[in-house]
């Protein structure tokens, strides 16, 4: 039984986490350096703080991390803008109808500015009843902060929420939050054995997804 939903957002909501790459990929080649699987699974998670400094670092950029983030974060304001940022197949009806049995929430690694952008643009803002972006807590997935601070936006004990969520590290942190695990499987960046091993239920399919959310939330009743 649950009471409340905690989705994750890229890669669970919107198809983005390859624009991610993209635009990463894109500020190291700047300068001059090559970014590959290694560094995507290195930063994947992470909040953009977090990301940010490590790209820096990395690209030995005479700048400083804030301007490395300011740049990678307004790229993926222009793709949102230009209709590169869609809703994943079955998406909307997944956070429509849970939103319709009890309290959902956002936990995201993505900046503020990156989530209420992608929540307003696609008109669905108003379901949720608090959003929270890693970089608002001390430390990035998989550590469990985002997770926490979004159960306790809701007033919901993280043991009586589920957590939708696609990465290794998204999936790791939901699990060390105490939640209730549900995995879609990034086929991009298929998530790690161990970290799907904590999932209560996984499918790559969004209303198969949604069937098992509205189950665990009706069973509050019973």
């Amino acid at each position: 039984m649950a009471d409340a939903v905690v989705f994750d957002m890229d890669g669970v909501l919107v198809e983005s986490e390859h624009l991610w790459e993209e635009l990463w990929t894109a500020y190291a080649a700047a300068h001059s350096r090559s970014w590959g699987p290694e560094q995507i699974r290195e930063v994947q998670g992470m909040s953009a703080p977090e990301w940010a400094a490590y790209l820096t670092r990395f690209c030995g950029a005479g700048g400083s991390a804030e301007d490395t983030e300011r740049t990678v974060v307004d790229g993926m304001v222009r793709a949102l803008a230009d209709g590169r940022i869609e809703l994943l197949p079955g998406a909307r009806e997944m956070i429509t109808a849970t939103a319709e049995r009890g309290p959902v929430a956002l936990a995201s690694s993505a900046p503020r500015r990156v989530v209420d952008a992608v929540l307003v643009h696609h008109g669905v803002d108003h379901h949720f009843k608090a959003t929270v972006s890693s970089a608002e807590v001390e430390r990035g997935k998989p550590s469990p902060d985002v997770y926490l601070a979004a159960a306790s936006a809701l007033g919901v004990a993280p043991e009586r929420c589920l957590a939708v969520e696609d990465s290794s590290n998204g999936l790791r942190a939901a699990a060390a939050a105490g939640m209730t695990v549900v995995a879609i499987p990034n086929p991009q960046y298929p998530p790690a054995e161990d970290a799907l091993a904590a999932a209560a239920f996984r499918s790559p399919d969004h209303g198969a997804v949604t069937d098992f959310l509205l189950g665990r939330l009706d069973a509050r009743g019973e």
